[in-house]
């Protein structure tokens, strides 16, 4: 057991800003019914750790990647799942969190398949754990879009500081709002994400009229430069205190990797916990949310640009429409993933294992 390690997570934790109960019990209602939604989430997660594992497989020479995370069949409103769930529920409370994939040198492993995952000395003897996380986006995509947007909004506001600057615009707000005139004035593109104003608006004069529509199409320029525009790696409160549980139990080094339909990146939960200390990466590399629509759970949204693009390519899957049938009567329509293939940058994934 690596003892370094998991002191280190475990100060970490101690030392964070957030509230990470490492005491925590998982308790709660038992699901009772599926939903197509998450029918079709699983499917993608399953997908994910399978492109992940295989990436490694393939295309490492150094290391071999076994899945361990649970791999259940059962869900909600099926025969045998709440004693299922309850299970679930003891093993998240007295071991911890299982990671999705364990990943140890080849020359301890000498097949895929020929190991017991219930060996204490063998899980312990991992060089690494992956949390696979798994996204319906393309990255690529959303990174090109994201680029545009923010230049066309930059260009925007630029255009428009030079509209209200000039004459009879800038001595109107020179004399109603002085104080924001020179805001203005003094702006550039680097602080109009800055900006946070109220666009008030006047109307006694057509060239009021005009400033304070000036003011209002920059209010909304500056709204757009100041949305997140970065995909994440999104790790919850909740399960970082589990996951920690895990770690102290069998001190294997902790990534989270995340899943695009186009690549993947990763990062050590050392990183993350290191960073989101910081208060001044909060809103630059890292936010902080809760999920109303995830029972109020706190999410950490870490920009994946901090992380390593450690696969660089991904072969898109095919997909289909299937249904299931609950016991009612109840067709659950939802989609699969089949298929597709995820390339491995070796060299990054051996780095980021040796400094583990």
């Amino acid at each position: 057991m690596n003892d370094t390690y998991t002191e280190t997570i475990q100060r970490l934790i101690s030392e964070s800003p957030f509230e990470i109960d490492t005491e925590l019990q998982i308790t709660g209602r038992i699901p009772t019914l599926a939903t197509s939604a998450f029918l079709t989430n699983k499917q993608q997660g399953d997908w994910a750790e399978e492109i992940v594992c295989n990436a490694i497989n393939e295309y490492s020479q150094e290391y071999r990647a076994l899945k361990y995370g649970r791999d259940d069949s059962l869900d909600a409103g099926d025969p045998g799942f709440r004693e299922f769930y309850a299970a679930y529920q003891d093993e998240l409370n007295s071991v911890g969190k299982k990671p999705d994939i364990l990943i140890f040198h080849r020359s301890d492993v000498a097949s895929e398949s020929i190991h017991d995952l219930e060996d204490t000395e063998f899980v312990q003897s991992a060089i690494a754990a992956i949390e696979v996380r798994s996204s319906s986006f393309l990255a690529t995509r959303y990174s090109d879009f994201m680029s545009e947007r923010t230049h066309r909004a930059e260009a925007e506001c630029a255009h428009i500081q030079r509209a209200i600057l000039q004459e009879p615009y800038a001595d109107l707000l020179r004399e109603k709002r002085p104080h924001l005139y020179k805001i203005i004035s003094e702006a550039s593109i680097d602080t109009f994400r800055e900006f946070d104003f109220v666009a008030r608006g006047w109307y006694s004069s057509q060239t009021l009229r005009e400033l304070s529509q000036y003011l209002k199409d920059l209010k909304e320029q500056t709204k757009i430069l100041q949305r997140r525009d970065y995909l994440s790696i999104t790790p919850k409160l909740e399960d970082i205190s589990v996951v920690n549980r895990w770690i102290q139990n069998f001190g294997v080094p902790h990534y989270y990797l995340q899943v695009f339909f186009d690549k993947g990146y990763i990062i050590p939960l050392k990183d993350i916990l290191e960073l989101t200390a910081d208060s001044r990466n909060e809103d630059v590399i890292f936010s902080v949310e809760r999920n109303v629509k995830n029972q109020g759970k706190t999410t950490i949204n870490m920009n994946i640009q901090v992380g390593r693009e450690v696969i660089r390519r991904i072969d898109m899957p095919e997909h289909q429409s299937a249904v299931k049938e609950q016991q009612r009567g109840r067709l659950l329509f939802y989609v699969t993933f089949q298929g597709g293939k995820g390339y491995l940058d070796p060299e990054v994934f051996s780095q980021e294992v040796a400094n583990g």
